[in-house]
């Protein structure tokens, strides 16, 4: 395709173009015009990243699509580094771009009906937060120079803090400076690993940065004088990274200020939270981590895939306790997300491609779950979980629809949920980096989400009808509106579509993540040569055994 790379930068830019003419709509008497441009912007966009998909070779494992031009010249350290507008997509970031332009219209429609919005007002200025949020997220999947993207990642932060501080609940704006001030916090050792990467390499863009690794494992290490690539520098420019991406996926112990969030966040502000939001932690941890510090990946992979571990079941535990469905759902988040970081850390295809999807597939589950908590909020005015009873009696429709969602979030098989962890637990099992006993106490997760996920169900959907406060049981019904009709159903298809047919899926990152395997596995072999007596004997001969005449 021509001048693909115009239709990269034409879909990031598209929601900027939808903020700028909302600019021109009056706030108090062209309500309904908002809404619909926001939304009309949100399918434009999604509808430019299928055409992006239709035009993806499956085939090649690097970035396609690619659109530049000089940004920025900067003096660092004496070196003249230029910072690049540099665009791409690859088999690492197209689903979660898809992921984005789909969630996105999702949140602007179910917003119609939000009450909080009517009492509260200020809606133009919601909408456009909905455009600038959506525009950050695709420039950090987009974006393949660091400074940019540190720019695009700290930039989704202003308008989610504004969306909880604004339109969220009682505890609205503590738990939306927490937000801000958890993730700030760990963007700033990134930006301080940024600079010294970019002294490092001279360069700001990433497939530059990663080819300098790749001609020399240790290069962190040289440049500043160490003897061995396990010595400091290298670890702490990886944890650097690390830290920042840990606590927006959140990974345990990062992870206090989610369910804080997600509980005083509006309905779509928790959608676009669990549906893409925290997988810019997960897509960072691939993206950077794994690219630009593979022996620190193979060092610490052990270390961070049993934090991962500890996710799982800590998340399932606690969700089992909790008497807020909201904060049930919010906590689930920790658990299906130690699953992606047990993925990524097997460090191999299935595990990496297993965590992509289930990156996806989270989005789409817990995002419906939590339209679903959001659509009887709208009707209870409570999230208390004792207040809810027997819905299934008055509304089976939608009873039916949120049984589908639960099921898809406990991973059954027949549905997306299920082939992400399925594959998640392939590669951890078959991981020279991990192992049986990782593999085992992640699969006690799946068995802990059944108990919570379908205990949650049962306490809300079935048993006696209750209704809320001031309500006649004999007339309360809960009739869906046209919108959640509508936002529900895209979800309803892709959660089989993904359990049922997810080849298309699968072959979309194939190459790319066999590329990502290969580089990190090759660093090892390289790190081995250089330092035969220094490294240890179990990285001779990576993905596979180590024998006695290898150790000797």
């Amino acid at each position: 395709m021509e001048n693909a790379g115009l239709l990269t930068t034409a879909v990031l830019f598209l929601p900027l173009i939808g903020l700028t003419v909302l600019l021109f709509f009056n706030g108090k008497t062209q309500v309904e015009n908002i809404k619909w441009t926001t939304f009309g912007f949100t399918i434009l966009t999604f509808l430019a990243s299928l055409v992006m998909w239709a035009n993806f070779d499956t085939s090649v494992a690097g970035l396609q699509m690619v659109h530049q031009w000089q940004w920025l010249d900067i003096q660092v350290g004496g070196n003249n580094i230029v910072s690049t507008y540099y665009v791409g997509v690859d088999g690492l970031s197209m689903l979660l771009v898809l992921l984005t332009t789909f969630v996105m219209p999702i949140a602007v429609l179910a917003s119609f009906s939000m009450h909080v919005l009517e009492e509260r007002g200020r809606q133009k200025l919601y909408y456009g937060f909905l455009l600038l949020l959506e525009w950050a997220m695709l420039g950090v999947f987009f974006i393949q120079d660091l400074i940019i993207f540190y720019v695009f990642w700290e930039v989704t932060l202003v308008p989610m803090y504004f969306l909880i501080g604004i339109w969220g609940a009682e505890r609205r704006v503590y738990a939306a400076v927490k937000f801000f001030l958890y993730t700030m916090a760990g963007s700033i050792l990134m930006l301080i690993a940024i600079l010294y990467v970019a002294n490092v390499t001279g360069t700001f863009l990433l497939p530059d940065i990663i080819a300098q690794v790749q001609a020399n494992p240790n290069i962190w290490n040289e440049w500043s004088g160490a003897a061995s690539a396990s010595d400091v520098t290298g670890a702490l420019l990886f944890f650097g990274f690390f830290v920042a991406f840990a606590i927006k996926v959140p990974i345990f112990p990062f992870h206090s200020w989610l369910p804080d969030a997600h509980v005083q966040a509006p309905t779509t502000g928790s959608v676009i939270l669990a549906g893409v939001l925290l997988k810019m932690g997960t897509y960072g941890l691939v993206r950077f981590n794994l690219s630009m510090f593979p022996e620190q990946s193979v060092q610490y992979a052990g270390f961070i895939a049993a934090l991962g571990v500890i996710g799982i079941i800590y998340g399932a535990w606690v969700s089992y306790a909790q008497t807020d469905v909201k904060k049930l759902v919010a906590y689930t988040s920790i658990s299906h997300l130690g699953f992606v970081v047990v993925g990524i850390f097997a460090l191999n295809s299935q595990g990496i491609q297993g965590a992509t999807l289930q990156m996806v597939n989270h989005g789409i589950s817990t995002g419906g779950l939590f339209l679903v908590v959001g659509i009887m909020y709208e009707r209870y005015h409570t999230k208390a979980m004792e207040a809810y009873g027997g819905i299934w009696r008055i509304a089976p429709a939608f009873g039916a629809v949120a049984l589908i969602i639960s099921l898809s979030s406990m991973g059954l098989p027949g549905l997306n949920g299920f082939i992400g962890e399925f594959t998640i637990l392939l590669g951890s099992l078959g991981s020279t980096y991990l192992g049986f006993f990782f593999t085992l106490f992640a699969t006690l997760g799946v068995i802990m989400a059944a108990v919570y996920i379908l205990s949650m169900f049962q306490h809300v959907f079935m048993g006696e009808l209750k209704v809320p406060h001031g309500e006649d049981a004999g007339t309360f019904s809960l009739n869906l509106k046209w919108n959640e009709v509508a936002v529900l159903v895209p979800i309803i298809v892709l959660i089989f579509w993904i359990g049922v047919q997810p080849g298309g899926f699968f072959d979309v990152m194939n190459a790319s993540t066999n590329e990502l395997v290969a580089h990190v596995e090759s660093s090892q072999t390289e790190v081995v040569e250089a330092n035969p007596v220094e490294t240890n004997a179990e990285f001779a001969y990576v993905g596979e055994p180590v024998t006695s005449e290898a150790a000797e």
